[in-house]
């Protein structure tokens, strides 16, 4: 089994910045690729960016490509989101997630979830 847990989200006004953590544990082996989702209140849940195993390619949905930035540290398990110039549609809870996968962007091949962390973006 492999455990994630995020941290980072919080409050912060248009325009503003905010960085999400990632921590994986466990089987971490097991793990290929990682990405973050997001999720708003009555919406579906959203991919929002992917970062794959072994080269680190990155990949990352329309509506965050050029203001998102994810990374990795193989050496620490951990995944970060580097959230710039957020928007107020930027509001959701934003869930990490490892896949066995080498690379995907569909939230059914990814086996392990997160809590997830809430970001609110107010205007």
């Amino acid at each position: 089994q492999v455990q994630l847990v995020e941290s980072g989200g919080g409050l912060v006004q248009a325009g503003g910045s905010l960085r999400l953590a990632c921590a994986a544990s466990g089987r971490t082996n097991n793990i290929g690729a990682m990405a973050w989702f997001r999720q708003a209140p009555g919406k579906e849940r959203e991919f929002v960016a992917v970062i794959s195993s072994g080269s680190g390619s990155t990949d990352y949905g329309n509506s965050v490509k050029g203001r998102f930035t994810m990374s990795r540290d193989n050496a620490k398990n951990t995944v970060n989101l580097q959230m710039d110039s957020l928007k107020p549609e930027d509001t959701a809870a934003y869930y990490c997630a490892a896949s066995k996968a080498y690379y995907s962007r569909t939230s059914r091949t990814f086996e392990y979830w997160g809590q997830g962390t809430q970001v609110i973006v107010s205007s």
